[in-house]
C-alpha cells in the first residue's frame, strides 16, 4: 500500500464515518477475510484516485479506533477479538434503549439510546460491538440494513399557524416524531389518528420525513381505535376484490366422482361442539359401536386443501395472512367468508368434504387401530359447549349417550397425558358483553369444563397421531420426513432454578433433576397453589418460565404437552400450518417422496411470525376494551392483585374483570422505593415497607388513557 498522510481533517470527518460504514459493510459478508485497500476499494464501488485516497484515510481511522487491524502490512481484517460488526435485530425498550437479538451471541447487545441511531423497532441491523469501560458487550448502529416497516399509526399534531406537522406514534417503542411537510398531510386535521408512511431519513437529521396516506378519525373512538390496531399491525380490513372473486368461483357441489375418491361417513352419528358465538365450524366428531364392542371415533376436519390449491390467488393471500385474528369485537379472518363460514365449515345437515382421522378404540381409552385420510360426512347436530356440558352434568337429551362415552374417554386421554409429563395450565380467559353499538357492558371469564376437555382430547389426539404418522416408521423409527411440527422447547433453566428458589419459601417444593420431574413438580405446585394468596403469583412466575411455541421443522417435541411429535391439523379454516400438514399428510398417502426441508422452515418462520404478531394485536384489543369498560369507574375504589413489577412501578389487576393498571414508583409518596428484581418487589428505603408480585392491595382508578390503552390506578391505604 503506497504511503498516504495519516491525517484526517475535521471537515472530512463526516466523510470517512460514511465509507467506513460501508468498508465495515463489505467486510462483514466474509468476517474472516482478509483484504488489501484495493479490494476493499473496489468492494464498495471506489475507483478513481481520490476515491481511493479517502479509502485509505477511512481505513487509518477504522484502525484507531480498533474496528480494524492489520494481520500483515496492508492486510486488513475485522477486529472480532476486541471489537466487530454483527447483524441482527433491534427491540426497543420504553426507555429508549434497545437490545440487539443475534441468533450466534448467546446474549443481546445492548444499545444505548445516543448510539441507535436512524433505527426503529424491529429493523435488521448492523451493529459495532465493544466493551464499554471493560463492562458487558455493548454496540452502536452503523446502519440500518432493512426496515422493519415504513407505515406508522400515531396522531397528527400540526404546528400553529405552519403548513406542517408532526406524527406522535402510538407505540412507545418507536423513538422519534415522523415529520409531515406541507402537501403531504393527506387532509389530515390537527389531532387526528392516522397512518404516516416514512419516506426518507437523511443523514444527521433529527426526525424522519413521512406522508400520511390514511386517515383513521379522532382518538379514542372505537372505530378509529380498533382500525388503529388493525392498521398498527399491518393486518387487512378486507379481501382483494380478485381474491374474493376466486373464492366466489369455487365449486361447492358435493359431486359423485369426488365422493367415490373418499371414504363415505354421512351414515355415522356426527356433530360438531363450538362457542356458541362460532360462525366457522372445521372440526366434527363421530361415534359408532363397532360389533367388537370397541367405539369408532372419526375427528374430521374442513378439507380445505380440496378448495385453496398451491398457486392461486387464495392460497397466496392465506400465505400472507397465516392465521385468522380475533379481535373483541370482529375477526380477520384468513379465508374470505365464503369458505370460512360457507364451504368449509361443518355446519349441520349439509355434506362436506373432510380430512379425518379415525381411531378404533376399546373401553378403556387404548387405541387398537387408526386411519387417516378424505372423507365425505354429514353433521347431524351442532352443540354450544354449554349444551354439551348440560349433557354431561345431567345424562340427559339428544345424543347424551355418545357425548357422555366420548367424555369418559377424553377424561382416561387427559389423565395419561398428564401422568406422560403434560403440564395443566389452565386459565381463564376475559370476554366481553358488547351491545349493539360494541360498547362493553359487562366482563366475564371463559372457563373450561368437560366438554372443552372433550374436545381438546380428541383433537390432541389427531394432531399427535397424524404427525407420529409422518414422522415414524412402523419399527418407530424416525423417518425423517419434512413435516410442520408445533415444538414447544423445554424451559429455560435459569428461570426453572428462580421460581424454585422462589417458591421455597412459601414452602413450596420443586424437583428440578429431568424433564419429567420438571413437569411433575410444576403439575403439583399448580395444584398445591390452588385457593391460596399466592395462587395468582405463582402462576405467573410458572408460565413465565415457559418457553414460547412455535412451528419448525425440526421436531423437538411439545414440552408442555409432553409429546415427542406433534403439529397442528384440525384448524385449517384459521391456521395456515394445518393446511401444509393436509397437503403434506395427502401427498405421503400417494407415496409421495419428502419434500426440501429448507422451503417448509421458511414457511414455519413465516408462521410463527405471524402468529404472534396476531397475538399482540388480540392483546392490545383486549387492553383497549378494558380500559373503556373501566372509564365509568374512574374515581371507584377495587380491590386488586399485583400482577408484576419492574424498577420503574408494578401493575394491579382487578380479579372480578382482569383490568390492569399501573402504579408508578414516582406517585408512592410515603417513602423512596428501590425494586428487588429477584424476589419480585419495591422496598421502601426508610420504612421496609414492600410492595409484592401476589400481594393483595387496594387501590382507586385514577385516569383511564384510551389512546394509550393504559389505566393508572393509585394506593388506597385504610
Amino acid at each position: 500500500m503506497a504511503k498516504k498522510s495519516k491525517f484526517v481533517s475535521h471537515k472530512n470527518n463526516h466523510k470517512l464515518q460514511e465509507i467506513g460504514r460501508l468498508i465495515l459493510r463489505f467486510m462483514n459478508r466474509q468476517s474472516g477475510k482478509v483484504y488489501n485497500y484495493k479490494q476493499i476499494a473496489d468492494g464498495i464501488d471506489y475507483r478513481n484516485p481520490r476515491q481511493r485516497e479517502l479509502v485509505i484515510q477511512a481505513l487509518h481511522k477504522l484502525l484507531a479506533e480498533q474496528q480494524i487491524k492489520e494481520s500483515e502490512k496492508g492486510k486488513y481484517i475485522l477486529n472480532l477479538n476486541i471489537e466487530g460488526t454483527v447483524t441482527g435485530i433491534i427491540d426497543f425498550n420504553q426507555a429508549g434503549n434497545a437490545y440487539v437479538n443475534v441468533p450466534e451471541l448467546e446474549d443481546d447487545i445492548f444499545i444505548h439510546s445516543k448510539n441507535v441511531k436512524d433505527a426503529l423497532q424491529g429493523d435488521e441491523v448492523l451493529v459495532v460491538t465493544y466493551h464499554f469501560k471493560g463492562k458487558k458487550l455493548e454496540g452502536s448502529v452503523l446502519e440500518v440494513l432493512k426496515r422493519n416497516r415504513e407505515e406508522f399509526v400515531g396522531t397528527f399534531q400540526l404546528i400553529n399557524h405552519k403548513d406542517f406537522g408532526f406524527v406522535v406514534c402510538d407505540k412507545k417503542t418507536i423513538n422519534t416524531d415522523i415529520f409531515v411537510p406541507k402537501g403531504k398531510i393527506g387532509g389530515a386535521s390537527d389531532g387526528d389518528k392516522v397512518v404516516v408512511k416514512m419516506v426518507e431519513w437523511r443523514a444527521g437529521e433529527k426526525n424522519p420525513e413521512g406522508e400520511i396516506v390514511k386517515v383513521l378519525g379522532a382518538p379514542g373512538e372505537h372505530e378509529t381505535e380498533i382500525h388503529s390496531i388493525l392498521a398498527e399491525y399491518g393486518l387487512p380490513y378486507s379481501f382483494p376484490e380478485d381474491v374474493e372473486n376466486e373464492a366466489e368461483k369455487i365449486d361447492r357441489s358435493i359431486n359423485d366422482s369426488e365422493v367415490a375418491k373418499r371414504r363415505d361417513m354421512r351414515n355415522i352419528c356426527t356433530f360438531t361442539i363450538d362457542p356458541k358465538d362460532a360462525k366457522d365450524f372445521d372440526d366434527a366428531l363421530s361415534i359408532q359401536k363397532l360389533d367388537n364392542g370397541n367405539y369408532e371415533i372419526g375427528v374430521h376436519i374442513a378439507d380445505v386443501s380440496h378448495y385453496v390449491r398451491p398457486g392461486t390467488l387464495l392460497d397466496d393471500e392465506a400465505y400472507d395472512r397465516a392465521t385468522s385474528v380475533y379481535l373483541v369485537d370482529r375477526v380477520v379472518p384468513m379465508l374470505p367468508e365464503v369458505l370460512s363460514n360457507d364451504v368449509c365449515s361443518l355446519r349441520p345437515n349439509e355434506d362436506k368434504f373432510t380430512f379425518s382421522a379415525v381411531f378404533e378404540m376399546d373401553e378403556n381409552a387404548d387405541l387398537v387401530n387408526q386411519w387417516f385420510g378424505r372423507t365425505v360426512i354429514h353433521s347431524d347436530r351442532r352443540f354450544s359447549y354449554e349444551e354439551a356440558q348440560e349433557r354431561i352434568e345431567s345424562g340427559e337429551g339428544d345424543l347424551s349417550e355418545e357425548i357422555l362415552t366420548l367424555d369418559r374417554l377424553a377424561k382416561i386421554l387427559r389423565r395419561e397425558r398428564i401422568r406422560n409429563g403434560a403440564i395443566t395450565f389452565d386459565r381463564s380467559e376475559v370476554r366481553f358483553n358488547l351491545d349493539e353499538n360494541s360498547e362493553p357492558i359487562g366482563v366475564y371469564f371463559k372457563v373450561s369444563k368437560d366438554s372443552n376437555h372433550l374436545i381438546e382430547e380428541f383433537m390432541l389426539l389427531a394432531n399427535r397421531k397424524v404427525s407420529e404418522f409422518i414422522s415414524l416408521n412402523r419399527r418407530g423409527e424416525p423417518t425423517g420426513n419434512t413435516f410442520i411440527y408445533r415444538i414447544h422447547d423445554d424451559p429455560d433453566p435459569t428461570k426453572l432454578e428462580a421460581l424454585r428458589d422462589f417458591v421455597s419459601t412459601f414452602g413450596y417444593k420443586m424437583d428440578l433433576a429431568n424433564s419429567k420431574k420438571v413437569a411433575d413438580s410444576l403439575n403439583q405446585l399448580l395444584h398445591d397453589v390452588k385457593g391460596k394468596g399466592e395462587e395468582n403469583m405463582i402462576e405467573t412466575l410458572a408460565m413465565r418460565s415457559m418457553s414460547k411455541a412455535v412451528y419448525s421443522t425440526n421436531p423437538i417435541g411439545h414440552y408442555g404437552l409432553g409429546f415427542d411429535y406433534y403439529s397442528h391439523f384440525t384448524s385449517p379454516i384459521r391456521r395456515y400450518p394445518d393446511l401444509i400438514a393436509h397437503r403434506l399428510l395427502q401427498h405421503y398417502l400417494d407415496g409421495g417422496k419428502s419434500p426440501n426441508k429448507n422451503d417448509y422452515e421458511e414457511k414455519s418462520k413465516h408462521c410463527s411470525a405471524m402468529e404472534r404478531l396476531a397475538a399482540d394485536a388480540e392483546r392490545d384489543s383486549i387492553k383497549f376494551m378494558q380500559v373503556k369498560f373501566m372509564e365509568k369507574h374512574v374515581g371507584q375504589d377495587f380491590q386488586g392483585v399485583i400482577s408484576g413489577v419492574a424498577d420503574f412501578g408494578f401493575w394491579v389487576q382487578i380479579p372480578e374483570n382482569g383490568a390492569e393498571g399501573l402504579i408508578k414508583l414516582r406517585d408512592l409518596m410515603d417513602d423512596s422505593y428501590s425494586y428487588d428484581s429477584k424476589n419480585h418487589l419495591v422496598q421502601g428505603a426508610r420504612t421496609g415497607n414492600q410492595y409484592q408480585l401476589g400481594d393483595q392491595v387496594r387501590i382507586r382508578v385514577m385516569k383511564a388513557n384510551l389512546i394509550q390503552k393504559q389505566l393508572d390506578f393509585k394506593i388506597i391505604n385504610d
